[in-house]
């Protein structure tokens, strides 16, 4: 597999990227190289699901150092970066390893094979760019997969695949666990259920990459050119080498899977408990909160370090008392139940970084404003790309004051706590600005509910290290029973059983 910083330099490079933030110099690639591979029993194992016979021909969109076509004779592989292609000539002398870019190279070729397998390069959206990206999705549309600006690049990668295909072909390819819950993942599941007989995947628990945050799962897609109206999904605690695929513990109809917002992640969940969440879901008084509130992301200054300010920093600068706002900047910020006015008192008191500049619609800075603009650290704000952007460049636009704070990153559970102090907050925590006659004690007693808790579980997703990570269109799916929702023990039991078992899923002890 990949290391994840050769995807900010190259657009194929080693097999099977997952998502890296840290870019390394040229210099030290040649060591970097090869540091995280796809395990040999993996792309055995997908190999042997799809090609169990010497004939079959089989395609590598991105072969990389040729993990995949050591494991079948029959092997055609891509690959972009010449030292990994060079490599896999070298593994695999009986494969042919075309050198270039696989969407220039599937648009060109007459070339169709039986079967595909591999771990395509996953390269966020943001370095996921240029003639690369136009020629990706134009060919995905081709199929009828139309991917939006935020698709990272494997989700194109396993449609094009697909479209090399002979009739009757299969796939098997690594994926990442966002398959499970990504926008992408819409489209793309839609277009392989239209061109297969047989969608599956395969959800592992435990980590097939241990050195990465990222979680993978396994796909398999049987009998191209014909159509299904289900999605298998199996779910195994770890990775075990086997010559077919295993059954599918659940039969996810694609009106089912529609009706949960294209998240298949909801279906890891044992049916018990499923049933359990769906029965409760329609109850009197249960509700999303869409419906009683709006969460919405704080401001953005282009630069928090200049804009917010100490207590006594804004004394040395003498700056006026009308341009200052106390800010909640981050979730650990936040007390268990309310930022009020004894919270706020001592974070003044601890000379927290906590006093966002708000200049917006104040008319003409004072003299002392004025001084503080024309700064160093001031320049600097102002060549960022927020603040070069807006005129004048040092008003924070969208600076409001919510009914209460949620946390949208967390470990336990995301928090949703009141505003009486009216402060403001960065987009580090949700904003909630409840819906006219909704009692906030009563939202947040119930968003404290295991049912809930629960939601929160299905309708966010994991972002590494435990956490869990809810989005304000998530947010805007979770359920909350505002009415006293009478449980039996046994139900109260399995709910709190549901929330531990998605809670081991995102990696949380």
């Amino acid at each position: 597999m990949k290391p994840p910083w050769i995807l900010q330099i190259l657009y194929g490079g080693l097999q099977g990227a997952f998502v890296g933030s840290i870019c390394c110099p040229v210099s030290s690639r040649q060591k970097r190289l090869g540091q995280f591979f796809t395990p040999p029993e993996v792309a055995q194992t997908l190999v042997n699901w799809v090609a169990p016979g010497p004939n079959d021909r089989l395609l590598d969109p991105a072969c990389g150092d040729g993990t995949f076509l050591v494991c079948h004779r029959r092997s055609v592989g891509v690959e972009v970066d010449p030292q990994r292609a060079a490599l896999a000539r070298l593994r695999a002398p009986d494969a042919v390893v075309h050198l270039g870019d696989f969407f220039s190279w599937a648009e060109g070729t007459d070339e169709r094979f039986d079967v595909a397998a591999g771990n395509p390069p996953f390269i966020r959206y943001q370095q996921f760019a240029g003639e690369v990206r136009e020629r990706a999705l134009a060919a995905a549309a081709r199929m009828g997969a139309q991917f939006n600006g935020l698709s990272s690049s494997w989700a194109p990668f396993l449609v094009v695949a697909a479209r090399l295909l002979r009739l009757g072909g299969a796939m098997a390819f690594v994926v990442p666990a966002e398959v499970g819950h990504a926008t992408c993942a819409v489209p793309l599941v839609e277009c392989l259920c239209r061109h297969f007989e047989l969608v599956r995947f395969v959800a592992c628990r435990e980590k097939l990459f241990p050195e990465l945050s990222e979680d993978a799962w396994l796909l398999y897609c049987a009998g191209f050119g014909g159509s299904t109206r289900f999605i298998g999904l199996s779910a195994c605690d770890s990775f075990a080498p086997s010559p077919t695929p295993p059954l599918a513990h659940h039969q996810v109809s694609l009106a089912s899977w529609r009706e949960a917002s294209g998240r298949l992640r909801r279906f890891l969940l044992p049916k018990r408990y499923l049933d359990l969440y769906e029965e409760l879901m329609g109850r009197p008084g249960v509700c999303r909160l869409s419906e009683i509130a709006r969460a919405g992301v704080g401001y953005v200054t282009g630069d928090n370090d200049f804009f917010h300010l100490r207590p006594s920093e804004a004394r040395l600068w003498s700056l006026p008392d009308e341009v200052l706002r106390v800010a909640v900047r981050r979730a650990e910020q936040l007390p268990p139940r309310d930022v009020d006015e004894s919270a706020v008192r001592q974070w003044l008191a601890d000379d927290q970084r906590v006093l966002l500049l708000d200049l917006k619609d104040k008319g003409p800075p004072a003299a002392t404003v004025r001084r503080y603009l024309s700064t160093p650290e001031a320049e600097r704000a102002r060549r960022s790309y927020k603040c070069r952007n807006r005129e004048p460049w040092y008003a924070v636009p969208d600076v409001k004051a919510p009914d209460a704070f949620m946390s949208y990153m967390s470990g336990r559970a995301p928090s949703l706590v009141a505003n009486s102090a009216r402060c403001v907050c960065t987009n580090s925590v949700h904003a909630v600005v409840l819906k006219a006659g909704v009692s906030l004690p009563e939202v947040q007693a119930a968003w404290r509910h295991p049912l809930c808790q629960l939601s929160c579980e299905l309708e966010g997703h994991p972002l590494g290290g435990g956490m869990l990570k809810l989005e304000p269109g998530e947010a805007a799916r979770t359920r909350l029973p505002l009415r006293d929702l009478e449980l039996t023990e046994e139900q109260s039991q399995k709910l709190d059983q549901a929330i531990q078992f998605m809670r081991r899923w995102r990696h949380y002890d």
